[in-house]
């Protein structure tokens, strides 16, 4: 690969990184606002919350152990790494937002 490329690849794991973060800051605003009774959660929130980064975590080992295994470049070992976090980031950023203020 070439220079253009390595930066681009390592550009938008950047950015995957960034919007990781920033979804994971929003949902635990929203979690945190549900546990105050300040946003509509369901009961089971709180255990989702601590069950499902052992499923998340081990899809992203798994991941990048398999890109490594494949003889992939350090990048694209971290965006398959990255890949499950972002998906559950993601999702659970829609679905809390999708909830709302608890309305009183």
């Amino acid at each position: 690969m070439g220079r253009t490329s390595d930066a681009m690849n390592a550009w938008s794991n950047a950015l995957e990184a960034g919007m990781i973060m920033a979804e994971a800051y929003a949902v635990i605003a929203m979690r945190l606002w549900g546990m105050a009774g300040l946003w509509a959660v369901t009961p089971s929130e709180n255990h989702r919350m601590m069950s499902e980064k052992a499923a998340a975590l081990t899809r992203s080992m798994l991941d990048a152990n398999t890109a490594a295994f494949r003889g992939g470049d350090p990048s694209r070992i971290i965006a398959a790494a990255m890949k499950p976090v972002r998906q559950k980031t993601r999702a659970n950023a829609r679905r809390l937002a999708k909830r709302g203020p608890k309305r009183r």
